[in-house]
Parts: C-alpha cells; sequence; structure tokens
C-alpha cells in the first residue's frame, strides 16, 4: 500500500540532519563480524547510511586500500578517473578515498572545476582514455548510491573495460575490505592528508569531453532542427551542470527545470514508501515534473549519479521504463545504418516480452541476460549488441558509427533520445508505443514482494529447475523454466518461469527478508493476479 504522502512534497521532518549524518561517517566504527554493517557490492557497488555503521570513513578507507591492491594484482597501471554525485556522504567518501590512492602512488584524475561527475561521464572517460591503448590502462570510482535516499552513500568501481565490476573483482575486493576491517585499518591501510592528495591529482573536463561527444551517439542536429521543446530534471543530481551546457554548446531549446543541488533534497516529492528517492522511473517522486508535462514537449529526469532515465510526455504523462526500452530499441535499430545487421539486443531477464517481440518484429537476435548491467559490458564493447537495457530504466546503446559509447548506464542519452524520436518520427515515445502495443500486445507488468528468511532466500539462488514441478500457469503450459539465462548461461540467482502470455521471475533480495516477484501478462490485470499468486504457490513449494 502506498503511503499516504506520496507523490507529495517533503516536510521538515522528512529531511536528513545533514550535519549528524557526517559527524556518524567520521565517528561510527562499523563491527566487522556484524554482517549488516560488512562490506559488500550488490549489482552497483558498496552501498549503506553511515547511521546504521553500513558506509563510514572505515569502510571506504578498506574498500579504497582493497581496490589499490586488486588494481595492481590485475596490471592496472594507468590513472584511476574518480567522480561523486551529490550526496550528504559522497563529498566526504571521495575526500577518504583521494587520499588512500595518493598514498599508494595511484595517479587520480578529479574534476577540473571540482564539481559533480555522471556516471555515464566516468564510463566515457575510461573508455576514451583506453581507446588504442594495451597496457598502463586507466579505470574509475564513482561516489555514489545512485537513486537511493538521502541518508545513504555508495561507492562503486569501474575496471578498464569502463563498466560495472563484475562479481569476480566485487568478491575480491569485499572479501579483502572486510580483512582490512577486521585487522584494524592502521595494519593495511596507507594514506596521506587531503591537501597533499588533491594537489597530487590530475583534473580533466569531464563535462566538456562528454557534451562535446554527444553527437556521435544522439542525433542532437535533428533535434535541434525541429527545436523541440525540451524540460530537463537533474533531480538535484549529478547531471545539474550538464543539461545546462548542452543546450548552450549544440543550441536546443531545453530548459534545466530544477537547477538546485540540496542534500537533503528538500524540493522532491515523496516515494511510494514515504521516503525522498531521486528515483526518475517513479511516478511519486517525479510527481512536480509530470505536473508541468504541458510546458515541454520531451520532459525527462534522471536519477542522482545520472545512469537512469525518466520520460515524460504531454500525453502520457511518465512513460513506464518498460515500454520506453521497447520503442528506444524499435527506434535504434531502424535508424542506426552503420550499425551492423547482426547486431543483437540485450535486455535483463526480468525486462518485459514486449521487448521480445519488437526484437522478433525487426528481425534482430535477443540476448536475455541476469539481472545487472555488467552482463552488458562485452557485447557493448565488442560491438555485438547495440543496446543494453533494465527495467529499472537504465541502459546504453552504442555510437552512431557502431562503436561503444559507455559500458555503463547512461540515463543523458536516453532522456536526448527521446527528444531525437519525436524530432524524426514526428510522435512522442508514448505515442509510439501505442502503436507498438497495437502490434505486439499490451502486457500488464509488476514487480511485488514476499516474505523470506535467509535461509529460504539462499534455496531461491541455487534453485534448479528440475525442483520445479508445476506444469501450468494461470491456465496456461508452462514451457520454460528457467534457472540461467539464456543469452549467456550465467545463473539467474533465481527462477523465471514463462508461458505464451506470462512470465514471472523470482530473485531474492540482497538487503530484506523478502524475495522479489516479477511479473507480466498480455491477457490483462486479472491474469496478472493470477500468475503472481501461481508464483508464490511455486516458489514457497520449492524453498520450503
Amino acid at each position: 500500500m502506498a503511503h499516504p504522502r506520496a507523490g507529495q512534497p517533503a516536510q521538515p521532518e522528512d529531511l536528513v540532519d545533514l550535519p549528524h549524518l557526517v559527524t556518524a561517517y567520521y565517528s561510527v566504527t562499523p563491527d566487522p563480524d556484524d554482517v549488516a554493517q560488512q562490506v559488500a557490492f550488490g549489482t552497483s557497488g558498496h552501498r549503506g547510511s553511515a547511521l546504521n555503521g553500513a558506509f563510514n570513513e572505515a569502510h571506504i578507507l578498506a574498500i579504497t586500500q582493497a581496490i589499490v591492491e586488486y588494481r595492481a594484482a590485475q596490471g592496472t597501471t594507468g590513472p584511476l578517473f574518480i567522480g561523486r554525485d551529490t550526496h550528504g556522504l559522497s563529498e566526504p567518501a571521495w575526500v577518504s578515498a583521494l587520499e588512500v590512492l595518493a598514498a599508494n602512488d595511484v595517479v587520480v584524475v578529479v574534476d577540473s572545476r571540482d564539481r559533480y561527475t555522471p556516471t555515464p561521464a566516468i564510463s566515457h572517460a575510461i573508455l576514451t582514455y583506453n581507446r588504442g591503448r594495451t597496457d598502463a590502462l586507466a579505470d574509475g570510482i564513482v561516489v555514489t548510491p545512485s537513486h537511493n535516499p538521502p541518508s545513504d552513500g555508495g561507492f562503486k568501481y569501474n575496471p578498464p573495460h569502463g563498466g560495472p565490476a563484475g562479481s569476480d573483482a566485487t568478491g575480491a575486493i569485499a572479501r579483502r575490505a572486510n580483512e582490512i576491517l577486521r585487522a584494524g585499518l592502521d595494519s593495511a591501510v596507507q594514506r596521506v592528508p587531503f591537501a597533499r592528495a588533491l594537489a597530487a591529482a590530475e583534473r580533466h573536463d569531464y563535462l566538456g569531453t562528454y557534451v562535446d561527444d554527444l553527437p556521435h551517439v544522439v542525433d542532437l542536429a535533428a533535434i535541434r532542427s525541429a527545436d523541440v521543446r525540451i524540460g530537463a530534471d537533474p533531480l538535484g543530481g549529478a547531471s545539474v551542470d550538464y543539461w545546462g551546457a548542452i543546450a548552450e554548446r549544440h543550441g536546443l531549446d531545453l530548459t534545466v527545470v530544477n537547477p538546485l543541488v540540496d542534500a537533503t533534497w528538500r524540493f522532491m516529492t515523496l516515494d511510494h514508501d514515504g521516503k525522498i528517492r531521486m528515483d526518475c522511473s517513479s511516478p511519486d517522486a517525479m510527481a512536480s515534473l509530470i505536473a508541468n508535462r504541458d510546458h515541454y514537449q520531451i520532459a525527462t529526469g534522471n536519477d542522482a549519479d545520472s545512469d537512469r532515465h525518466g520520460i515524460v510526455t504531454p500525453d502520457e504523462g511518465l512513460l513506464n521504463p518498460n515500454h520506453y526500452l521497447a520503442v528506444a530499441i524499435d527506434y535504434l535499430y531502424t535508424h542506426r545504418p552503420s550499425w551492423p545487421a547482426d547486431v543483437g539486443v540485450g535486455k535483463t531477464a526480468v525486462s518485459s516480452s514486449i521487448i521480445d517481440r519488437v526484437v522478433a518484429g525487426i528481425d534482430r537476435s535477443l540476448v536475455e541476460v541476469p539481472v545487472g548491467f555488467k552482463w552488458f559490458v562485452d557485447g557493448l564493447i565488442g560491438g555485438t549488441i547495440g543496446f543494453g537495457g533494465e527495467e529499472s530504466a537504465g541502459a546504453s546503446f552504442l555510437r552512431q558509427d557502431g562503436s561503444v559509447w559507455t559500458t555503463d548506464k547512461d540515463g543523458i542519452i536516453l532522456a536526448l533520445l527521446a527528444s531525437e524520436i519525436l524530432a524524426v518520427t514526428g510522435k512522442t515515445p508514448s505515442q509510439r508505443y501505442q502503436e507498438l502495443a497495437a502490434t505486439y500486445g499490451a502486457p500488464t507488468y509488476a514487480r511485488v514482494d514476499a516474505p523470506a528468511d535467509r535461509e529460504q532466500k539462499a534455496r531461491l539462488g541455487r534453485l534448479s529447475a528440475e525442483e520445479v514441478t508445476a506444469t501450468e500457469m494461470a491456465g496456461e503450459p508452462i514451457v520454460a523454466k528457467l534457472t540461467t539465462a539464456p543469452g549467456n548461461g550465467a545463473p539467474l540467482g533465481g527462477l523465471k518461469v514463462t508461458t505464451a502470455n506470462a512470465w514471472f521471475a523470482a530473485r531474492p533480495s540482497g538487503t530484506e527478508d523478502v524475495y522479489k516477484i516479477y511479473a507480466e501478462s498480455f491477457l490483462g490485470p486479472e491474469h496478472l493476479g493470477e500468475v503472481q499468486k501461481t508464483a508464490r504457490e511455486v516458489v514457497n513449494q520449492a524453498i520450503g
């Protein structure tokens, strides 16, 4: 059930106490024997709050030292590009990381303006530097918890391929960081004063190089010629300077809807659960922009590190993320003549099956992978997939010439693509989705949670297809029971069951005593409810 103030402006009592938060970062010592206070990398790095001992200075010092040792073991000897978003814990963590990196003689590259850096700008910088090189490769760190609430911090590592680190890397880094925490920081962590670390750092114009390169990935000339009226809301995040620069440098009719940065995010509307969360795929978090949708032909939002996108049109409001992925894929693969004819389409296993139908309709191959953008990295670098997208409003795609742009999610180019679609086709992405739905069917999609303890979640994570005995789901024969991804054979970390017109996927939560049920039906909301009921029965029978 939604919070009674969901979609309403934040009130003083909703705001984080920033001085208290930052003090906790420095003063709270995490307990290395408490699982909740250990270093743990999810799909997008280590996240947590300083207030409960999950994201404190000790964590960042240990993680950074572990990254230094990991990159040395991998032979990564080039510069390390580092950026931060606008969360209150991001700058303190950025400072801590610089002190450790400099003490270990790592060449660190910081923003030349001493401002915020979107995740895609870090990926772009790594790939640009490494292009044509075979040794002394660069890597990167982004200090961000993405769309998480203001009390959270986040820290993620991007290896030389420019995308999110794989589980081998994050596992090794987390293990070593936790060893350091247990042994005591003084035994392993090298550190110099911040002034010395900053003086040793190199400067890079992240904004300028990224913004100037945009015409190679999005048709900005078409947007400019059509004079598309755009409203871009950074949601108080790292793209705040970028959108103004994009408008100025490329002559676009683009208004930065909210240029304010405030680490309490007092200007946000509350998300579905009553928390402040910079989730640009949430109608509640995006309520202010949706209310002003008639002011712009295309309005867009980004989360705090700009790796996610939200698309708002006058005729629809906020476009469902799955729907926009389908529209973007259909458009790109029919409007990028330089892309190879055999380049595939990447999607996660919990993304909408309308994508499958669209991909078949344009006669392309589908590469379905587990949850996590890291699974798209090799395909984007090698040019074997032209687009990789997640149901959670994260995606990236190739340059117009078919070469790699970023290997991490890029909410800025996905936002600009919406304007390109309107400029070239004369239709908004929401209008184009209605056409696709008329051709391929209109799915109903939802994600819900069901209770599960730690042991049950572990069983779900290692479930085999043979343990699922059901043969029918919501009146249709089951055609597939998957515990590995069809696109690459990697474990799903859960279960996916499909019929001709529906599917569900169940995955254990990494942070709560629940498992997540993603489900979709092309036969309407009532049928979706039956699918969800069957999903609970199937999973509960399998995990006990």
